[in-house]
């Protein structure tokens, strides 16, 4: 799915590269943020930027429903209010100490986060199943280029010579790079999931020499 405006779904990581308690950096368009899940199994999205001096959350910790800073361990909910102050812990901090969230949901194996208002929900794709994501140091265009085909609400259906179909879905990065999930149907076999991951290294090589030959004409 491509997210370049505000008010849709961002593909920003595969449910299962972010384990119970774990916090990763990530990119929507609304900008950088910090991935996160709770003890307890639940996705959340907080601005990478404590409010407190500015450093990167996603470099922080979770300690049980609560994503903390890595400088002076100010805690944070999901929904964004601070929980805690080391410093003062008699201290009940005041509604105004707040880091900005984005809404997050998981569907299919997918973590999508919204940037903006929504109607809907994250894009359903039954059937499928996600095998892999890779950065390409490409834009979305010499991707679709590399491909032959135009990326959709659900997605790119690409069909390599001689191979399956893949489903693709792109994430726009910073510097003309970008974030591709790779999906197969839910039933592949290990020889089938094997060739779709080396294919797609091959779709961002050929992206990479799109991009590069872009650049240089």
């Amino acid at each position: 799915m491509l997210s370049d405006t505000t008010g849709s779904w961002t593909p920003v990581a595969l449910s299962a590269d972010l384990p119970a308690g774990a916090v990763m950096p990530a990119r929507t368009p609304a900008g950088p943020i910090a991935l996160w899940r709770s003890q307890s199994g639940r996705v959340a999205a907080s601005k990478d930027r404590c409010p407190h001096r500015g450093m990167r959350l996603s470099y922080g910790f979770v300690r049980g429903e609560a994503l903390s800073c890595i400088y002076h361990g100010w805690s944070y909910s999901r929904t964004g209010n601070c929980l805690r102050i080391p410093a003062h812990p008699g201290l009940t901090p005041p509604e105004t100490i707040r880091v900005e969230t984005q809404q997050a949901e998981e569907s299919d194996g997918i973590i999508w986060v919204a940037a903006g208002q929504l109607t809907a929900e994250p894009p359903r794709l039954e059937g499928l199943a996600p095998l892999r994501s890779l950065v390409a140091h490409a834009g979305v265009a010499a991707v679709e280029a590399a491909a032959s085909a135009k990326a959709g609400p659900e997605g790119l259906v690409w069909q390599p010579q001689n191979s399956r179909t893949i489903r693709l879905l792109l994430a726009p990065q910073d510097d003309d790079q970008t974030l591709i999930h790779v999906l197969l149907d839910s039933d592949s076999s290990l020889s089938a999931r094997i060739a779709a991951s080396r294919t797609a290294e091959t779709l961002r090589r050929m992206a990479e020499e799109l991009q590069t030959k872009r650049i240089a004409s």
